[in-house]
């Protein structure tokens, strides 16, 4: 199959899933929660039917208008303000009598400071720039034998970049439309679809560099044609593999990592993608001037 004459076509699937993310992400960027941004956490369960536009309205009554209410099955998740463990009695028992008398069970009850958050937030960012720069340069390094290594190591970074606009995306959109928060455990989830991008990129990536020596008066793009199909039926029969571990977790799971496991599917299936349709068609644009030839288009200097 002539995945390389196709490329275009990948890059406008991937433009036409990342751009709707990125307008949600500048808009109304992600919804931080407790360990970003500080403050209290209550998880409640109400033995009453309770909705959600109510609590909301109870809480601003309570002196809480900017509270985050989030519902996980019949589980309230509670975002407020930094508040005593007396302070948190006394708004249980609110909204117990306004809404709930037949009792409110007070599941669990969280607390981070806000210097904690920001520090968290600092050691995230600093996490993923040495996860990136590690990868570029262990690419680069490892296929230093290729001609245009540095290529290889662009190509991967690229793709890791847009496996994770795809899923911080999502999550914006998901943010507005659903209520659904970040925190620590989508972090560690992110880190881990930008190993598992990468992972599947180098293993496409290895066999070109193979490929390429047993077949050195080829084209680059048939050489990628020839590496994708090679390990194509492995790329798909690991990810399979996998998304139907993490689905079988999200449906019989509890629902505190539901969240960190749509990351990770999320991850795989675009990783698997980007390592076949982004990462090894960058290469093969690079090497046969479809960016410049791109430029000399768009712009009025590079026409002339």
């Amino acid at each position: 199959m002539d995945f390389a004459g196709k490329r275009v076509w990948f890059y406008l699937l991937s433009l036409s899933v990342i751009v709707p993310g990125v307008i949600f992400l500048i808009l109304f960027w992600l919804q931080p929660g407790i360990d970003f941004t500080g403050g209290s956490e209550m998880k409640l369960r109400f033995a009453d039917d309770v909705k959600q536009s109510d609590l909301r309205v109870e809480l601003a009554d309570q002196g809480h208008p900017d509270a985050r209410v989030q519902i996980a099955g019949d589980l309230y998740l509670i975002h407020t303000k930094e508040l005593t463990e007396g302070e948190k009695g006394e708004l249980v028992e609110a909204l117990k009598g306004a809404l709930s008398p037949d009792g409110i069970e007070d599941l669990a009850f969280d607390f981070v400071s806000p210097v904690v958050a920001s520090e968290t937030v600092t050691a995230a960012m600093w996490a993923v720039l040495a996860a990136v720069v590690g990868i570029f340069f262990y690419v680069w390094w490892a296929f230093r034998n290729v001609p245009s290594p540095f290529r290889y190591g662009t190509a991967a970074i690229v793709a890791l970049a847009h496996d994770t606009l795809i899923v911080m995306g999502i999550f914006a959109i998901l943010g507005q439309v659903a209520d659904v928060e970040v925190n620590t455990m989508f972090l560690i989830a992110l880190l881990t679809v930008i190993g598992y991008s990468v992972n599947d990129t180098i293993v496409v990536f290895d066999r070109v560099r193979e490929n390429v020596q047993v077949y050195p008066n080829r084209e680059l793009s048939d050489v990628v044609n020839i590496s994708i199909s090679e390990s194509l039926g492995r790329s798909l029969n690991t990810s399979l593999t996998l998304l139907f571990t993490l689905l079988a977790m999200i449906l019989f799971g509890g629902p505190t990592i539901r969240a960190f496991l749509l990351v990770l599917v999320i991850g795989v299936v675009s990783g698997t993608y980007s390592s076949i349709g982004i990462a090894s068609q960058l290469v093969v644009s690079w090497e046969e001037g479809d960016f410049g030839r791109l430029y000399r288009r768009v712009s009025p200097f590079g026409a002339r």
